[in-house]
């Protein structure tokens, strides 16, 4: 039997499928371009290679290709109906969450994953802040999210790919000593990985090391692909660097060039997200931003997340529509939020809506309960400091700075926070 490099039977009879498909999924899980290329190799050397398309599929569903990804699993259906054990159950998982049915996809991904642990393309789906335990909106996920890397770890071994998986967990988690050899590791074995960079930018980031930082990241990013899965996000963190530092013209080039709405190549979550927060990080830096680019962000919004349905992507939709002054669009966030995180969203719009109108203590009030579990929105500890820092503008603006300085001691304190809020 042919198999994957993690050693899973590919139900193919040809090398040539073999070898394209095993080229596509190192590409895929290091987020570099080329997997989409090396899959159609694989499916010209074998048309019903069922495993194939259900790569396929994926990749194109975190590209927010929702056409190509579902007409794509469903040629996965049709290859695959002769398949079983291993191969059957890895194509349902992925044919649930495809289909929207997340829940019963995560339940056969966690029973999938006890019996073929080295299955990396369904331990993936699991693992990271944008993954199924990340936007689960469940207490204590980053936990859970620790206790599966844990989980998986001895069935990996020194794989780099998985390593910088277990580094991201700990990073999470507040385990820096013991992320930074996990991610060491990871890039040596790995060092064009996009996933390994961004889990590496991390590290800098949680530990206060804001010249590192972006020294090594902008290093690491000068020949990766701009069609490069993380390439938009990985730029976000420069350009949070550069604010950090007082470069602000080197943040706007950085959101100029690679945080573009025109980009089409970076995925519509990750450029709404990264683009208003950080707008409103440079807001709360004390650096104008103009109306057209707060309307821009807005029009991205109502174009690509027109109804509430992921609270992660929702909060910075409304956070775009009350900077932009849309409140029509903001008022639908607050008044019909949806997803498992849907109770923290209305607070967190009406926080925005307060802060745009200058009303710092009706902000205060809104965003302080959110903060006790804003994990469960999703995304990593970095992008949701944008909520943390939302509460410490609203209270410098009130006059209660002792107070900020009080709390940012307590929940960031190893984090450079020395210009995020103006007057702190």
């Amino acid at each position: 039997m042919l198999t994957d490099p993690y050693g899973n039977p590919l139900h193919t009879q040809s090398p040539a499928a073999v070898d394209a498909y095993n080229q596509a999924l190192v590409l895929y899980l290091d987020a570099l371009p080329g997997a989409e290329a090396a899959l159609d190799r694989a499916l010209a050397a074998d048309p019903d290679f069922a495993l194939a398309w259900v790569l396929k599929a994926r990749n194109a569903q975190v590209f927010a290709r929702m056409d190509e990804a579902m007409a794509s699993i469903a040629k996965a259906r049709q290859a695959g109906q002769g398949l079983s054990g291993q191969a059957a159950a890895h194509l349902a998982i992925f044919d649930h969450l495809l289909s929207g049915r997340v829940r019963e996809g995560y339940a056969a991904a966690r029973a999938h994953l006890l019996d073929y642990p080295r299955d990396p393309l369904v331990a993936q789906s699991c693992l990271g802040v944008f993954s199924l335990i990340g936007f689960s909106g469940a207490p204590g996920r980053e936990a859970e999210h620790l206790a599966m890397a844990e989980q998986l770890a001895p069935a990996y071994g020194q794989d780099g790919w998985f390593l910088g998986q277990f580094a991201f967990a700990r990073v999470e988690v507040g385990q820096l000593a013991e992320a930074e050899p996990l991610i060491d590791a990871a890039m040596a074995a790995r060092p064009r990985s996009g996933h390994g960079a961004h889990v590496r930018a991390h590290l800098f980031y949680e530990a206060g090391q804001t010249q590192a930082g972006r020294d090594y990241l902008a290093g690491w990013m000068a020949d990766y692909d701009r069609t490069g899965l993380m390439h938009g996000h990985n730029a976000w963190h420069i350009a949070l660097w550069s604010l950090a530092m007082g470069d602000v013209a080197g943040m706007w080039a950085v959101a100029d060039r690679d945080l573009s709405v025109a980009r089409e190549e970076v995925p519509p979550l990750n450029l709404l997200t990264d683009l208003a927060a950080l707008l409103w990080r440079a807001e709360m830096a004390g650096v104008a931003v103009s109306p057209e680019r707060w309307a821009q962000v807005s029009d991205y919004a109502a174009r690509c997340f027109p109804d509430p349905a992921l609270g992660f992507a929702d909060i910075h939709a409304a956070l775009a529509h009350a900077m932009a002054g849309r409140d029509e669009a903001l008022r639908r966030i607050i008044e019909a939020p949806k997803g498992p995180a849907a109770d923290q969203v209305a607070p967190c719009a009406r926080a925005f809506r307060a802060m745009a109108t200058q009303d710092w203590a009706g902000a205060e009030a809104a965003i302080l309960p959110v903060l006790a579990d804003h994990a469960r929105l999703g995304g990593s500890r970095a992008q949701r400091d944008m909520l943390e820092y939302t509460l410490l503008t609203a209270l410098v603006r009130q006059g209660k700075t002792p107070e900020a300085q009080r709390l940012l001691a307590l929940r960031r304190p190893l984090t450079d926070s020395a210009r995020a809020v103006a007057g702190l």
